[in-house]
């Protein structure tokens, strides 16, 4: 990644920050979460299925294709969160690593979902290839992304009302995904693999052309922060091993990290199952699962305003163990839930809504308020360093789950699809 400037444009004159931030630009800075959240949401909610069902692969195999794009993630964190830290241009440390990056994360999104005329492992090391460069791309622009809510905004209660825009987005973003699979699926009668191609085709569109928009939407704000970073602030190296010591001797880090992992993880691995859950266990057919993962999403969405406005009241804390509470409710039934208990099934996904709203909006939320402690005790700011190992544990712990899954349905006997 370049240091140098996007482009020959003249930076926006230094303009004070308002107290408030302005209604248009949270709304430019949640369409950045937009793309991220659509890809991740179909990678999440029908790659493995995909990789079994359509491509082909053993379980085992997919399983380990999604563990090892998934560990390179977490690995490329660290070191894009630090080269972020580092770099100099007219428009700041985190919009150029935004810009640059969106049209290679759309093109690789979309190489992911063909099947090659290959043999079973050249299969399978095509796509560890192709997810290896999508997600470094995805790093490279959602990381940087997400480091710029504390260069948005200094107010405890407006970090957590930016990241209910985010989130609108994020949730928005999946919920819009599903609509598609599931009119794709349910509409065009073509064979399956090309259903799956026209829906990475639309969703790697869609998932670019936000990025521009919050690029633009945000940089005046973004810009005005790093004029006044640049007045008080040099920008110094800090060794990998530095970095390690600085993330994890801070124990309010720690603590945000271990209820994201945990909280996340149950959603990315619940997401991953629901699939082989609703044909498999529950005897639907296909086209419904995407209505199952619609109803969490679209509780989750409502929910996120509404545990926001609670949160000034009762606290983020309050808010995250009422949240959990009520999910692992919703986990639990789903365990005793037996086939023809359909309209239980959308009881326990509206409850289990309810809980992911508060995996999605409280850790980020205090994630910004983490950073500002490490700045108040060093006079340093270091949002790189925090955002990319928080990430990289989020991403190996999800890593490992992913894997686990492939290989439980391995030893449990599962067939995949072999493609004709």
């Amino acid at each position: 990644m370049s240091n140098s400037s996007p482009s020959d444009s003249s930076v926006p004159p230094d303009v004070p920050q308002p107290t408030k931030l302005g209604f248009f630009t949270k709304l430019a800075y949640g369409a950045g979460d937009l793309g991220p959240a659509i890809t991740a949401n179909v990678g999440v909610f029908f790659m493995l299925f995909f990789f079994t069902n359509v491509a082909g692969l053993s379980a085992g195999l997919a399983g380990s294709v999604l563990m090892i794009g998934k560990i390179w993630d977490a690995v490329n964190d660290p070191m894009v969160g630090v080269l972020s830290d580092r770099t100099k241009s007219r428009w700041g440390r985190r919009l150029p690593w935004m810009l640059y990056g969106a049209i290679p994360f759309g093109i690789f999104f979309f190489l992911q979902w063909l099947v090659p005329p290959f043999s079973t492992w050249g299969l399978f090391w095509y796509y560890v290839i192709i997810s290896i460069f999508f997600n470094s791309f995805y790093t490279a622009v959602n990381l940087p992304y997400t480091a710029l809510t504390p260069e948005l905004t200094q107010d405890y209660n407006e970090r957590t009302n930016l990241n209910s825009f985010r989130f609108a987005f994020s949730i928005g973003g999946s919920i819009l995904s599903l609509i598609l699979a599931q009119v794709i699926f349910s509409q065009l009668e073509l064979p399956t693999d090309q259903e799956y191609l026209i829906l990475a085709g639309i969703c790697a569109v869609l998932s670019v052309l936000p990025l521009f928009w919050c690029v633009w939407g945000v940089r005046d704000r973004v810009l005005a922060f790093e004029t006044k970073r640049n007045e008080t602030e040099e920008t110094e190296s800090i060794p990998i091993p530095e970095q390690l010591r600085i993330a994890f001797s801070n124990r309010p880090f720690l603590f945000v990290i271990g209820i994201y992992l945990c909280s996340w993880l149950g959603v990315q691995v619940t997401a991953s199952i629901i699939p082989y859950f609703v044909v498999n266990w529950m005897d639907l057919p296909e086209a419904v699962f995407p209505q199952v993962a619609l109803t969490v999403q679209g509780t989750a969405l409502v929910m996120l305003f509404v545990w926001s406005a609670l949160s000034e009241r009762v606290g983020k804390k309050a808010v995250y163990f009422m949240g959990m509470v009520l999910w692992i409710i919703a986990q639990a039934g789903l365990f005793f839930l037996q086939p023809d208990q359909v309209g239980l099934m959308y009881v326990l996904a509206i409850l289990a809504g309810f809980g992911v709203a508060t995996a999605y909006l409280v850790p980020w939320s205090m994630m910004p308020d983490v950073i500002e402690l490490d700045e108040l005790n060093t006079g340093k700011r270091r949002e790189g360093i925090f955002y990319g190992f928080m990430v990289l544990l989020q991403k190996v712990g999800l890593a490992v789950g992913l894997f686990v899954v492939g290989q439980a349905l391995e030893l449990s006997g599962f067939i995949e699809t072999i493609p004709v």
